[in-house]
């Protein structure tokens, strides 16, 4: 599958990370941090810029950030933000 990035946007799940967070009233330091305790490196800059769509999320990362808020990892599925 190609890789379509408009410039604006580089992810698409940048919002659903940021409700689910906000929800367990947890910082993005936090959140770094339990990643981290996973082996998985995201800064507290990035999760910001993963949150503001301007940074790229890998898989490895989608699936820890997951495990993290305890939730299925298809909670961040492009299927269930559009209802595909």
């Amino acid at each position: 599958m190609a890789r379509i990035i408009d410039g604006e946007q580089m992810n698409i799940v940048g919002d659903i990370i940021r409700e689910y967070r906000t929800k367990r009233k947890m910082s993005q330091q936090l959140l770094s941090d339990r990643l981290e305790l996973l082996g998985v490196y995201v800064c507290r800059g990035s999760v910001s810029r993963i949150e503001d769509k301007s940074r790229t999320v890998t898989d490895i990362e989608l699936y820890a950030i997951a495990k993290v808020l305890d939730i299925p990892w298809q909670e961040l599925s492009p299927e269930k933000q559009f209802n595909l």
